[in-house]
């Protein structure tokens, strides 16, 4: 590990002041430190998040459930906020990792690294979220751009994830064993309007099935469509074909969760 400067603001703007040169904020650190210590990445200067209050709250303003970015995945969890409003994400969230990685990481890393197996971004876009950052806001659609990439700007810093309170969510995976991330994950969220479905852990980034989407909000029981993508993942862990199976088998479970 390179060395670096470490500063530990106690408020957003401290934090961006503090965020110059080749710099990166810190929330959970799963990725970043093993990436720092293995040197995949070197900084100058490190932005420790914990410090800044507010950060960390979950509550509910009336159609929205806000979960703060600082918030742990053990929080989230456990939280009778996000219980009450939407069930499916606290379980979703008590299913990330391993104890360990559930009290130290935070949704707002999750969806600022974009991981595209990590759990949250397919709660994110399946629930039709809002995501507050320093800078303004950003809707889901927009906001997951690639492998690893999505909409902030350098020294943008997400605060809050504003989600959409549902009809019913339900999230199922196929984990990895040893990670436990997501060989293939679906997220299913039902409103009025209609079905949004969310995909992750099958390609190089988190997507929406419009296809089951169409399907299931005019039949819940309707007969599943296969998925058929160009960019479907294929490694040792899974080809992409069995990629595409186990994402149908998930989207299967997911619904049956959902149907009134």
């Amino acid at each position: 590990m390179t060395p670096f400067t470490l500063a530990r603001p106690a408020s957003l703007e401290a934090a961006r002041r503090a965020f110059s040169g080749d710099a990166a904020f810190l929330a959970g650190g799963h990725t970043l430190i093993p990436a720092m210590k293995s040197g995949l990445r070197a900084v100058d200067t490190l932005v420790d998040l914990t410090r800044i209050p507010g950060l960390d709250s979950i509550r509910r303003d009336g159609d929205r459930l806000i979960v703060g970015a600082m918030a742990r995945h053990a929080a989230v969890a456990a939280s009778p906020v996000v219980a009450g409003a939407i069930p499916g994400l606290a379980r979703l969230a008590a299913g990330i990792g391993d104890p360990q990685v559930r009290r130290r990481g935070t949704i707002g890393g999750s969806i600022a690294n974009n991981d595209p197996a990590a759990d949250y971004p397919a709660a994110v876009l399946a629930l039709d979220a809002v995501i507050e950052t320093s800078e303004g806001t950003h809707a889901a659609d927009d906001f997951f751009q690639g492998m690893f990439a999505t909409a902030l700007a350098d020294g943008e810093i997400i605060t809050a994830v504003q989600f959409r309170i549902p009809e019913a969510f339900a999230y199922a995976k196929f984990r990895h064993p040893a990670s436990r991330y997501a060989l293939a994950g679906v997220a299913v969220a039902r409103f009025p309007e209609g079905v949004r479905v969310a995909v992750t852990g099958v390609a190089y980034a988190v997507f929406r099935w419009t296809e089951a989407e169409a399907a299931l909000s005019a039949d819940l029981a309707a007969s599943l469509p296969a998925l058929e993508r160009d960019d479907i993942n294929s490694d040792i862990h899974a080809s992409a074909d069995y990629r595409a199976h186990l994402a149908g088998v998930m989207l299967d479970r997911a619904r049956k969760e959902i149907q009134p």
